[in-house]
């Protein structure tokens, strides 16, 4: 009985194992088919999210998989990956996608040659103008015994009697001329001189007359108005004492008014005098003025950063009042005489007169922009005018700037906020002139070593010496007068050493150090070219290489001439206007080196 029982329970143990066996393969089945469903639909949702991943530029943790606004800042969100697979090397330019250009609403423009004029907006106020402000003062002194102007703002003309004035100064005067009248064949000087002090009282020839042969003394004199005008300011009332000079009443003629404008400091080289202008007041609608810029105030007020500017407009009609408020437009053709080409306020990432554009990269896989920096003058309308950075016929942004701008950050790229430090020092344009002067001279002492000519090459170094000692070291003052100092040394013992080479293999190796000296002033001071070229050759001096600059793009190789003329790569490319930056990887302006044999 007892192994019957042991039996059954066996049994029914063992079924119990096969069953939870069975029913443990089901559900890990069921749960790996999940989990690897799962997982590959995670794969797949973060392939799709990794491209389609939006992000703010001021908040980078903010990711979302489609476009929108941030929703800390609420500013437009940015594609996040952005980058093709043809990512450039070069960190001033930045690679997108077509779908991530036709998202961030990216637009282009060609840079066009010249610079229209335009209209600068500015502000101000309607003033006297002060050449038309006089005072009436009181010529002899007296009490006021009526007064003929009540209030401020009356209108008066010329000859009107303004006031009456009781003077015993003027009424003993009167006596001291009759008794002078009486006896003046016998006394003329006394004579003379009390009429001279009636006249300076400012009493007419008239008056004088009148008061000689009229035995009563007058008591009572009028003050008449020399202008005409309006009454802006009234000193006196009845009854009061006054002294010879105090000033009895301000007058104003507002037959002509100044219209005073402030002008930020960044607008005033695109103001001149006798620029014409128009403006507007509030109080006058539908009345548009006309004037010319009469003056600009030579001191810059310092709290508000302002420069007066004084247009002075005809006030004929009488409708424009002191201290009304004007908006005007100044018709300005900017720095036409400076600027080549012009560019959309749009486009302009500002940071200082030195500021940043994208440049469309030519011929490119992927959409690619390149960020430059270029200098501009002040603002006119919506246009800025580029004295340096840009030529006619290049493709920049004018929309989705600052879109690009944030992404290349978020990519690592240089962009706005983290610019490479740029090694070019600003220096004079005659300075760059007289460099370019002098890699002239060097270009020709290379072109003798290509040709393979080293008595050519010795006397070419001799203009190359020249061409240095022209140069104006008084030009340059602080860091960038050091540094010319030193590469002035530099170059000179170059040059002295190829003037010493016995042979053309020497003279090579001194060009190799004067080629140093020149690539340093190139990209430390700029020259007034286009473009010039470094290039390399890999193989010269035992394979040690050796760099050199150019005025050609095609290679020709001044350290092997005929024997290996082709041999060799572009580097860099230095273009007029554009700075060299400190660490700039790749070739330059987006120039992929060229290495030929």
């Amino acid at each position: 009985m007892l192994k019957k029982l042991n039996k059954q329970v066996l049994m029914f143990t063992a079924f119990g194992i096969l069953i939870g066996f069975l029913i443990a393969t089901l559900i890990g089945t069921s749960k790996n088919q999940h989990i690897n469903t799962s997982t590959h639909q995670q794969i797949e949702s973060s392939d799709h999210q990794h491209s389609e991943t939006w992000t703010c530029s001021m908040h980078p943790q903010v990711r979302q998989s489609e476009p929108g606004q941030c929703p800390i800042c609420g500013m437009d969100l940015i594609p996040a990956a952005s980058k093709g697979a043809g990512s450039s090397s070069d960190p001033m330019v930045f690679e997108m996608s077509n779908n991530g250009v036709a998202m961030a609403n990216i637009a282009t423009s060609r840079v066009k040659e010249g610079f229209s004029t335009g209209e600068l907006l500015l502000s101000g106020k309607v003033k006297p103008d002060e050449g038309n402000i006089s005072s009436i003062t009181a010529k002899f002194p007296g009490r006021i015994e009526k007064l003929f102007i009540n209030f401020t703002g009356q209108a008066i003309s010329r000859g009107e009697k303004l006031a009456t004035v009781y003077s015993p100064e003027l009424v003993n005067a009167q006596r001291e001329l009759q008794e002078a009248a009486a006896s003046k064949a016998d006394f003329p000087e006394i004579y003379a001189a009390a009429k001279e002090k009636l006249r300076l009282w400012k009493l007419t020839a008239d008056q004088i007359r009148a008061i000689e042969k009229q035995e009563d003394l007058l008591e009572h004199f009028d003050v008449l108005a020399e202008k005409s005008g309006i009454v802006s300011q009234r000193n006196v009332a009845v009854g009061d004492y006054i002294g010879t000079g105090s000033v009895l009443f301000e007058v104003v003629d507002l037959s002509s008014v100044w219209i005073m404008l402030d002008a930020y400091e960044t607008d005033l080289s695109a103001i001149r005098k006798g620029n014409a202008l128009s403006f507007t007041v509030a109080g006058i609608p539908g009345e548009v003025f006309e004037a010319k810029v009469a003056y600009i105030d030579p001191i810059l007020d310092p709290e508000t950063r302002t420069v007066k500017i004084r247009a002075v407009a005809n006030n004929a009609k009488g409708l424009l009042r002191p201290e009304m408020f004007v908006n005007a437009k100044i018709t300005t053709s900017g720095q036409v005489d400076q600027a080549s080409v012009s560019i959309p306020r749009t486009a302009l990432l500002w940071s200082g007169r030195r500021s940043v554009v994208y440049v469309k990269v030519p011929n490119a896989e992927y959409p690619a922009y390149e960020m430059r920096e270029v200098t501009v003058g002040s603002r006119v309308g919506d246009v800025y005018p580029v004295m340096e950075g840009l030529k006619e016929g290049e493709e920049i942004v004018t929309n989705g700037v600052f879109a690009i701008d944030a992404a290349a950050q978020l990519a690592g790229n240089y962009s706005m906020m983290s610019r490479p430090e740029s090694k070019t020092m600003e220096v004079s344009q005659d300075f760059r002139k007289q460099l370019t002067a002098l890699a002239e001279a060097y270009f020709d002492l290379k072109n003798e070593l290509v040709a393979d000519d080293a008595q050519g090459a010795r006397e070419a170094g001799k203009q190359v010496k020249a061409a240095l000692n022209k140069v104006d070291m008084s030009l340059v003052e602080g860091e960038a007068h050091d540094q010319w100092m030193q590469l002035k040394n530099e170059s000179e013992e170059a040059l002295q050493g190829l003037q010493e080479a016995e042979n053309i293999e020497a003279v090579r190796k001194q060009f190799m150090w004067l080629s140093e000296s020149m690539l340093e002033i190139t990209e430390t001071f700029g020259l007034e070219k286009d473009k010039v070229y470094r290039q390399y050759c890999p193989m010269a001096f035992g394979d040690e290489g050796a760099y050199w600059l150019s005025e050609k793009e095609e290679i020709f190789n001044p350290y092997f001439g005929e024997s290996m003329l082709r041999c060799g790569e572009v580097r860099e490319t230095y273009k007029k206007g554009e700075a060299v930056m400190q660490n700039k990887s790749g070739s330059g302006s987006g120039d992929m080196a060229r290495h030929n044999h």
